[in-house]
């Protein structure tokens, strides 16, 4: 049987194929020659980067004006200068596309920037470029964002409200009387153990181990990586599972699943996660992330060894961990330093 993931890869390399079609043809050769070390995800963010930058190119740019997708080769691409990248970055602020309107922030400029480097590095390496300028062009200035999470209490109140749903609307609690044991389950394994929306939706009900409490989860790039959760999470999901995942019948080995008995997208757990926390906390505005810095949050809080807090995240980089809790790690050093004691008498004098 097809797995989510080989479905899921399967669509974005169809969809990797249509937008090949708005770039010049010379952009295949770039797509094939880093498909063997790359995700379809990855790719797919390429193309989705590159249609831009082409776009900006053949209508921004006035030496390009008089080339289309067809006649734009690799010697004009090597005309490209620093400034030509420089004022597309600039351009990414506010664009028009389609027919509809785009605004970038610094690290969607920045990720943009990645795919330039990515593309003009690997002509240049095949010495088809005479120089790497987008290499030459400095990342974007990014500013730290505060890390929002959900203290312990609005936690219990979040799952409190997934459990009973009484501020649901009327319509919201009809449905909730199909779905309170899926959407349990759903949050509870978020904030219980961190994993990404992405690799929730994509678990099956055999990559559960109730034995030792654990589950397998496809990361990033395709590794399965074991993980544990607690009790409680292994309560709440034995439950969901007593009651046949909405009572259904589906074939699907899906652990989440739609009313119409199909796999539960991202999007719409995305939309479960924020139908019950805006009932909570309306300005913190919590997503399936939020849960995971949480988790990440707690976890950090209790072992206080970042190496275990990014093993279990799925950072390949820990130095991404260390950005995302410095703040807690100047709290841990600063109550380190108020119980360390040299001298025993001189602790007590006054």
């Amino acid at each position: 049987m097809e797995t989510y993931y080989d479905s899921r890869n399967k669509d974005v390399t169809l969809k990797i194929r249509e937008i090949r079609k708005e770039l010049p043809p010379f952009c295949n050769e770039f797509f094939i020659g880093i498909e063997n070390r790359t995700t379809p995800l990855t790719r797919l963010a390429y193309a989705y980067d590159l249609r831009i930058f082409f776009d900006f190119v053949l209508s921004e740019i006035r030496e390009f004006r008089s080339f289309n997708l067809d006649t734009f080769g690799l010697s004009e691409l090597d005309k490209i200068t620093q400034t030509h990248i420089e004022s597309f970055l600039e351009y990414l602020n506010y664009y028009r596309f389609n027919g509809k309107e785009y605004k970038n922030d610094e690290r969607a400029k920045a990720r943009k920037l990645s795919t330039l480097r990515a593309f003009f590095k690997y002509f240049f390496n095949k010495n088809k470029l005479t120089s790497n300028v987008a290499s030459k062009v400095p990342t974007p200035k990014i500013h730290e964002k505060e890390i929002i999470r959900l203290d312990v209490d609005e936690v219990a109140g979040l799952l409190d409200e997934v459990e009973g749903g009484e501020r649901l609307t009327k319509r919201q609690q009809g449905y909730h009387k199909k779905t309170k044991m899926r959407d349990l389950a759903l949050i509870t394994l978020l904030v219980g153990t961190g994993i990404r929306v992405s690799e929730c939706v994509g678990l099956d009900i055999e990559d559960l181990d109730f034995k030792n409490n654990s589950f397998t989860v496809t990361r990033k790039g395709g590794n399965r990586k074991i993980l544990y959760f607690p009790e409680e999470v292994s309560d709440t999901l034995r439950e969901y599972l007593q009651e046949d995942r909405l009572g259904s019948d589906a074939e699907t080995p899906a652990l989440f699943l739609s009313l119409q008995n199909k796999r539960l997208t991202v999007r719409a757990a995305e939309l479960i996660v924020k139908k019950y926390s805006k009932l909570i906390t309306p300005l913190k505005k919590i997503t399936p992330h939020k849960l995971r810095s949480t988790y990440g949050t707690n976890l950090y809080r209790e072992t206080q060894d970042i190496f275990v807090v990014a093993e279990v995240l799925g950072h390949k980089d820990v130095n991404t961990t260390k950005r995302h809790y410095a703040a807690m790690s100047e709290d841990i050093l600063r109550s380190a330093a108020k119980v360390t004691v040299l001298r025993e008498d001189k602790k007590g004098s006054k």
